[in-house]
């Protein structure tokens, strides 16, 4: 009986609410209860993770401070709420300016918002209601780096020859094949796209974003979908090309997308100068 009472006391405080790592942050606003303006500061050092945030109060702001030895410049963060995330809205703030990330009804669509580290810290601040009950912030992140080949940024733009050689080594996918059709978001203010596409050869994926009808491996009949910005213009029959590009939260995200036959011409030279980054079966 007396370790239930003192349990109990634990949870009406807001004792012992707090859980966090490097890479993930779990926390209450039981703690803000009688100051309902508190903001908590905290830091997280991943590449990728989670916050929740249970009966949001006050504001906290993340620090995402990755441990890696590129610049933070290059680096921009991707947010996924997730469906059942309410209670606060997300701001990226920088010297006491607010630009608004993610709304509740954003979060309960489940839209991914990017952002620049340059542009400042995270900052989720809770709504202002009496009744906190049952409400959850709650979100995965994901840090890339924005000045290399697979990344969102590099997008549409045609790839120097250099990023095209390497970004078949080092992307989290790269697939041959062609644009079957391309699919309708309701979002119409949503700069993206979702692309079905139809693939002969698979080169590397991370996680299992395309799969194989007949379940073999690399070559055979494949298939998968692929978001890219709707400036982009992507279209069935444009022809064969090499998908490169980023697995974010479980979805594959154009890079450098080249015409395949003018991407196995470069590759085909690089392989005789002995400049190929890394080595790929073309046959």
């Amino acid at each position: 009986m007396l370790l239930f009472i003192l349990l109990s006391a634990l949870v009406l405080c807001g004792c012992a609410q707090y859980s966090s790592d490097q890479c993930n942050w779990i926390g209450s606003g039981l703690m803000h209860e009688s100051h309902a303006r508190d903001v908590e500061q905290v830091y997280l050092r991943c590449a990728e993770g989670s916050l929740e945030w249970l009966y949001p109060t006050g504001a906290v702001i993340v620090n995402l401070r990755p441990n890696l030895q590129r610049a933070e410049g290059h680096l921009r963060a991707c947010v996924k709420p997730r469906p059942d995330s309410r209670g606060a809205r997300l701001y990226v703030e920088r010297a006491g300016a607010l630009r608004l990330l993610l709304t509740e009804q954003d979060q309960a669509a489940g839209r991914v918002r990017c952002f620049s580290l340059q542009e400042g810290v995270l900052f989720v601040e809770a709504s202002a209601r009496r009744d906190i009950s049952r409400r959850i912030t709650a979100f995965q992140y994901q840090l890339i780096s924005g000045d290399q080949p697979h990344s969102h940024a590099a997008a549409c733009r045609p790839c120097a020859n250099d990023e095209l050689l390497m970004a078949i080594c080092t992307s989290d996918f790269a697939v041959r094949g062609s644009i079957h059709h391309v699919e309708e978001e309701d979002d119409d203010d949503e700069d993206q796209a979702s692309v079905v596409v139809s693939l002969s050869h698979v080169y590397r994926q991370k996680s299992r974003v395309f799969v194989s009808g007949g379940g073999g491996r690399g070559r055979g009949r494949w298939a998968g979908r692929v978001k890219m910005p709707r400036r982009c213009g992507p279209q069935a029959g444009q022809g064969e090309f090499l998908f490169t590009g980023a697995v974010r939260f479980g979805e594959a995200w154009l890079g450098c997308a080249p015409l395949y036959k003018d991407f196995i011409g470069l590759y085909h030279a690089a392989l005789d100068a002995g400049t190929n980054p890394c080595h790929i079966d073309t046959d």
